[in-house]
């Protein structure tokens, strides 16, 4: 069986996006990564360190805008038009989720296309259906990414989706879908709605699991060879992580992430490759 090593393959990642960043530095171009956190969520404070952390060390600038939990609607969406219209940032996000009786819907539709660096604006998820140039949600384009790191087939192979969430599943699957090289697969999307999951799973070449639901995938459920990623994490008993995927798979499975370093940094990894390609789009 093979890892699928997530954090090796985003530090090859992050070290191209340096590299980029650097070259636009040189013609004098800058690339920054703004990040707006409204309250005081431990968790949400956590995310937003770990960014702005990977941004240092990309070369990236990190402008950060931290509001009150007492913030108003038109306040939070006041300083997502100042990033909008900040040179400074080259792609920005809105940590979710925001304190209660903000709208998170308005604020997300606040930002500006161009500079949406989760990939999740629906103009960007519109041109992801129409398959036109744009970010690309962050999570599916790590696990792409990570696929074709470890040379997994996905041209013309079957490829369920076990989830329908708008971060990962949905987006997924029209990406793999494309008629585009390394890509353009047969693509199932399930979820736990679905009476037994394992009929489609056994059949599948690469299994993708990202529906929150700890060891959901086992070992009798894959077809022996098979790619499988866990691409939906939960906290068990003592903040443990756990994995969509039972840690039985991996006596068939052919490839497969594993429990923690698999799609997490990917994500993070491609956060910072939508922010340096904003970057060179506006310095044309």
């Amino acid at each position: 069986m093979i890892l699928l090593d997530g954090k090796a393959t985003a530090e090859r990642v992050r070290a191209r996006v340096k590299t980029e960043v650097e070259a636009l530095n040189a013609q004098g171009k800058s690339v920054g990564l703004g990040t707006v956190l409204v309250g005081d969520d431990p968790a949400s404070a956590v995310y937003i360190g770990a960014k702005i952390k990977a941004c240092e060390e990309a070369g990236i600038e990190s402008v950060h805008a931290h509001l009150p939990s007492s913030a108003t609607q038109e306040e939070v969406e006041l300083q997502i038009q100042a990033f909008n219209e900040d040179p400074r940032v080259s792609a920005f996000i809105v940590q979710l989720p925001l304190p209660r009786g903000l709208n998170e819907e308005r604020a997300l539709l606040a930002i500006s296309p161009d500079k949406d660096a989760d990939g999740l604006h629906p103009v960007n998820l519109g041109r992801l259906v129409m398959g036109a140039n744009g970010p690309l949600p962050c999570t599916p384009a790590g696990i792409v990414e990570l696929l074709h790191e470890y040379d997994v087939p996905i041209e013309g192979k079957n490829v369920v989706i076990v989830g329908r969430g708008l971060t990962i599943g949905r987006p997924l699957a029209l990406l793999l879908a494309l008629k585009r090289p390394g890509c353009n697969a047969a693509v199932t999307v399930i979820h736990t709605g679905v009476k037994d999951l394992a009929s489609y799973t056994r059949e599948a070449d690469v299994v993708v699991a990202a529906a929150g639901s700890p060891n959901l995938i086992k070992a009798d459920w894959i077809k022996p060879g098979a790619a499988v990623v866990g691409g939906g994490l939960t906290r068990g008993e003592g903040k443990k992580i756990l994995s969509d995927v039972d840690d039985s798979v991996s006596e068939v499975a052919g490839w497969m992430t594993p429990r923690v370093g698999g799609v997490g940094p990917m994500t993070v990894a491609m956060l910072l490759k939508n922010t340096v390609e904003a970057a060179k789009k506006q310095a044309v």
